[in-house]
């Protein structure tokens, strides 16, 4: 595996995808609802309740119209009476405006638990992420990221919310109307469902048709997220070297496979009301020719048998909306398992959560005592050691590869040593919290991260308690006061997507305000200067020098000019010290050194 920069090692770009599970091994389905009900529900429970119950009595009017059209017919029509027009009359016009109310506050209610659940998990869920350690962001890329955290949560509240408020309200429905059917003639109820044992076998392969199309579809839309991530970020690229049409032709067949699940799984959500069209057809066929041959004998009124065909009739809905309930949860189903198949990820680094020891000075030395560290089996340090001597400036340097970009790795706690330890200021590093042990750093790397935020926001990173006497001493010192009032807004400019409106040297010169601002002890410089034209890196250097005062600084340096002064030279080869020392040693020595100069300044 290529040795990688610390400041992109979220960055690199041969990620592999994180196994999705089988849907044959996923959790049982009651499993996932107890956690997302214990987790996302029960905070909302009163709300939710409250739309239930809303829910129910909208549910409740079908079967309170149903039982209306008896005297209907029967005591209105048949008997001729206006007094039971009136009230016969009077109560139809009522349910309508009970059935309107309540659907409007059913779903005003029902839309705030879904968005206030569907944001309550994605904050968890990123949250949750940012705990994760460097590995799990090789193996998952942004833009398939992103789609877990907006599409799954999405999917899965919207899915579960539809299933509980939906079978609330059509599950009463059917309890209801079934009352009026069975009040009026069991006979006829029965005759009614003669069909329905037919849906058993072909509703149960469905849905797991179904479930299997929604998990394809989920995992080509972390695809397309990713492609489109990849696009957007890489648009220089894309451009300089015209793949317009390369790239629009591989999100093309992105889509169509994301079409194409779609359809399968819409096709089988379609199919179970249209079972239940079919079953429903059997059922009334049976009810005619059982009732209306007793309402053409007389056995049976008019009345009656519109109540119950109404009821029959009135049911049809509720069984076609909760036949394709059954398909909507198994879409929020497979969202659930990939969400918690996440939530269920623990960094594979554990660390204290409060620090058994810390420095005992400041600015620390550190130290690598015999580390060794490899990426998936291949080693890259292999028993490094070395010191980094307190308040100096130490440059580490060597052929690409050599373990240069790893120590960064390790000092910043992106990852813990296989072998060997770092001590830091006399304190194991493994002793220590993560943020205890960031703390102690501050990193300028040769391509600046800045977020597309203000300039203010990108430096204090929403930290606490920083003066404006203290911002104004880091920007003085970084040279950012140069050219801060030729922008438009000053400090509240934005920087642009990845710090695009600056130039380069006015993003060095923002991360090493940044830097000096984090008020570090430890100060990590990633070949600050190697990118920048002549009057950029003078100035940028010229800021460095204020931000290495009082500080302990470790360089990584690709250009030897640019470490002729450090007080030690630490050369690396193959994960190990090969030599170091001051630049004059190390040139007298005429070891590896020696050789790397003469390469680069033979002319």
């Amino acid at each position: 595996m290529p040795a990688l920069e610390p400041w992109q090692w979220f960055r690199y770009t041969r990620r592999s995808q994180n196994p999705e599970p089988d849907v044959t091994d996923s959790p049982p389905p009651q499993h996932l609802f107890a956690r997302y009900w214990r987790l996302f529900l029960r905070p909302r429970a009163g709300l939710l309740a409250l739309a239930i119950g809303v829910s129910v009595i909208e549910g409740l009017t079908l079967g309170a119209l149903s039982w209306l059209l008896e005297p209907l017919f029967d005591r209105v029509f048949a008997a001729r009476s206006l007094a039971a027009l009136a009230w016969v009359g009077g109560g139809i016009l009522g349910l309508f405006v009970i059935r309107a109310l309540t659907s409007i506050i059913g779903r005003s209610l029902l839309a705030r638990v879904n968005q206030t659940t569907a944001a309550a998990m994605q904050t968890a869920l990123l949250g949750h992420l940012l705990t994760l350690d460097g590995a799990f962001f090789q193996r998952n890329p942004p833009g398939s990221l992103i789609e877990r955290v907006q599409g799954d949560t999405i999917a899965a509240q919207g899915g579960t919310q539809l299933v509980i408020a939906g079978f609330a309200r059509d599950a009463v429905s059917l309890i209801g109307l079934f009352a009026v059917a069975i009040s009026i003639d069991p006979r006829w109820t029965l005759a009614a469902l003669v069909g329905a044992p037919l849906l058993l076998l072909p509703a149960l392969g469905l849905q797991r048709y179904i479930r299997r199309k929604t998990m394809q579809m989920r995992e080509q839309s972390g695809l397309r997220a990713t492609r489109l991530d990849e696009i957007f970020h890489g648009i220089a690229q894309v451009k300089l070297n015209r793949m317009e049409s390369y790239q629009t032709a591989r999100y093309g067949q992105i889509a169509d496979r994301i079409v194409g699940a779609e359809v399968k799984s819409a096709t089988g959500r379609a199919a179970m009301p249209a079972l239940v069209d079919v079953v429903t057809g059997i059922g009334f066929f049976a009810v005619l020719m059982l009732g209306g041959r007793e309402v053409v004998e007389g056995d049976r009124t008019t009345g009656e048998f519109m109540a119950f065909f109404t009821a029959m009739a009135l049911t049809f809905q509720p069984i076609r909306r909760l036949s394709d309930l059954a398909g909507q949860w198994q879409i929020a189903r497979t969202s659930l398992e990939r969400l918690f198949t996440l939530f269920d990820l623990r960094p594979a680094m554990t660390r204290p959560a409060t620090s058994a020891a810390l420095p005992d000075r400041l600015p620390p030395a550190v130290e690598f005592r015999d580390v060794g560290f490899g990426y998936e089996g291949t080693p890259v340090l292999r028993g490094l050691t070395f010191t980094a001597e307190a308040g100096k400036v130490t440059a580490l340097v060597g052929a690409s590869g050599a373990g240069k970009s790893t120590v960064f790795h390790l000092l910043t706690g992106l990852a813990d040593p296989q072998t060997g330890e770092i001590v830091i200021g006399g304190a194991p590093a493994r002793t220590m919290s993560l943020p205890d042990q960031r703390r102690l750093f501050a990193a300028v790397s040769q391509d600046a991260a800045l977020f597309d935020e203000t300039l203010r926001e990108n430096l204090i990173l929403g930290r606490d308690g920083i003066s404006g006497d203290r911002l104004a001493a880091a920007l003085r010192d970084a040279s950012v006061e140069e050219f801060l009032p030729r922008l438009p807004q000053g400090l509240e400019t934005p920087a642009g997507p990845r710090g695009s409106a600056l130039s380069g040297g006015q993003r060095q010169r923002v991360a090493i305000a940044r830097a000096l601002l984090a008020d570090a002890p430890v100060l990590l410089l990633d070949e600050a200067t190697s990118a920048l034209d002549a009057a950029s890196e003078t100035a940028v250097t010229a800021a460095l020098a204020h931000a290495q005062e009082g500080r302990t600084t470790l360089v990584i340096a690709h250009r030897l000019a640019t470490v002729r002064d450090a007080d030690r030279i630490v050369v690396l080869d193959e994960g190990r010290v090969a030599e170091e020392g001051s630049h004059a040693d190390l040139l007298a020595k005429g070891g590896l050194y020696a050789r790397l100069h003469a390469l680069q300044f033979r002319d």
